[in-house]
């Protein structure tokens, strides 16, 4: 027993002393949030354009006989190009919306200190974007690179044209009017030095990559890219992001909210490649996006404690069965803090294999269904609030077959938590036996 603690005391300090402060850092640094916010202030459109890609394309197969599927099919056929109107508004060209997020709240930070104007700097990010994903061709604006093999370029434009702005404005470079001039004037005015940077420094590039490779920027970018796209998707890299994310949540900070803000341009881009396999018939290529982590990774919330809140249910602990009647409505929606903080699972020693391992299995045992062509792979974005089930049939395009996999997987990991479930149902066991005790012997005394 000794030994188990100095090995969970020397796991925290190393969480505690290295990794903790490293990840706060980076969760701080103005340009993750800035793209953390502005990936989250994109998210409708996201939303609302994949739920109009599955009646586009209907989840049943094409010779089939059924009245209701075979109507449907008929008619997303018939319609495709108006249905998918919405679709190509929203996620076919989010790299537009995401370049103008990023852009806006990064200019939020530099509002007070340079005095930056966070519309202007969206406007100029997106007009910078447009020239070097979406040149004019044959008289009308190619959306290729528009959609989820633009997100990286959409990110580094953005960050650019901020940067870019901040540094000029804080060295005066630009054009000075009359203090009698509206701000409105004024900030318009401030706009053209950094246009003019934009187009002299980033159209000659453009121009340069199209002529010597024949690609666009954004096309050259993903090429660069891929080999780390591909790796994102690999299942180490899926374990290693579910064990970072949990270590820091086991040490009280959010690391759902951290690992997933880094991970987002990758599972936003594998989505996209996605949603072009779809349209085009082909297999799905991706597995790991955001849906993926929380319907099928982190069922109930971080830690997959769904599980946790079914042992709970049934618990001899008045603590842990009143824990397990408040957090089972909220982990049905993925809100776990009252089973997270209620039980308490952070800094407890009992919890921390569980915690860790619960999630991991799921990980490992949805990725092989999906490799392994059992279930679907993920179409969608969806709202992380969705309860499970619910939400990981929607993601894959209405594939039933994955709320048969949600199921067993809250299965898995109750049977993972319930042993270390008893040991610290014993221990409160024992706790409220003594509360009695001692409430008891000073009802005596007082009587």
């Amino acid at each position: 027993m000794s030994g188990n603690s100095a090995a969970f005391n020397l796991i925290f300090r190393f969480v505690e002393n290295y990794v903790s402060p490293i990840a706060g850092r980076i969760s701080a640094q103005r340009h993750v949030m800035a793209i953390r916010d502005g990936f989250i202030s994109a998210m409708p459109f996201m939303i609302v354009g994949s739920f109009l890609l599955v009646f586009a394309y209907p989840p049943f197969s094409a010779d089939t006989t059924l009245g209701f599927a075979r109507a449907w099919l008929d008619l997303a056929k018939e319609y495709e190009g108006r249905i998918l109107t919405p679709f190509d508004m929203t996620m076919g060209i989010m790299s537009i919306y995401i370049c103008a997020a990023i852009a806006y709240n990064l200019g939020k930070h530099y509002e007070k200190g340079a005095g930056l104007d966070p519309f202007m700097c969206a406007m100029l990010s997106i007009m910078a974007f447009l020239l070097v994903a979406a040149p004019k061709t044959d008289g009308a604006l190619p959306v290729d690179s528009l959609g989820g093999t633009g997100i990286f370029t959409a990110i580094l434009v953005a960050l650019y044209c901020v940067e870019m702005m901040r540094f000029l404005k804080v060295r005066n470079i630009g054009i000075r009017l009359p203090d009698q001039v509206p701000p409105m004037i004024k900030n318009s005015f401030d706009l053209l030095i950094p246009v003019l940077v934009v187009v002299v420094t980033l159209y000659p590039l453009s121009l340069l990559i199209q002529s010597q490779f024949g690609m666009l920027i954004p096309q050259a970018i993903m090429a660069l890219f891929k080999p780390l796209v591909s790796a994102a998707d690999s299942l180490p890299a899926i374990l290693l992001a579910v064990l970072i994310g949990h270590l820091l949540w086991f040490a009280g900070i959010h690391g759902a909210a951290i690992v997933s803000g880094m991970l987002q341009m990758f599972w936003l881009t594998n989505l996209g490649l996605n949603q072009t396999a779809l349209a085009q018939g082909a297999p799905l290529p991706h597995i790991f996006m955001e849906a993926f982590w929380t319907f099928f990774i982190v069922i109930g919330g971080s830690g997959a404690t769904m599980g946790l809140v079914i042992c709970y249910l049934r618990s001899r602990s008045a603590h842990l069965r009143s824990i397990g009647r408040l957090g089972v409505v909220p982990s049905f929606f993925n809100i776990n803090e009252p089973v997270i903080f209620g039980t308490p699972i952070v800094m407890n020693p009992v919890f921390f294999i569980p915690f860790l391992l619960a999630p991991m299995v799921n990980a490992t045992l949805a990725w092989a269904a999906m490799k392994l062509d059992l279930i679907g792979r993920v179409i969608s974005v969806v709202p992380w609030t969705a309860p499970a089930p619910v939400g990981a049939a929607w993601a894959l395009g209405w594939d039933f077959r994955a709320v048969i996999l949600v199921v067993l997987l809250a299965c898995v990991s109750a049977i993972i938590y319930f042993p270390f479930f008893k040991v610290y149902e014993k221990q409160l066991l024992a706790q409220e036996a003594e509360e009695a005790q001692r409430a008891a012997q000073e009802g005596e005394q007082v009587a």
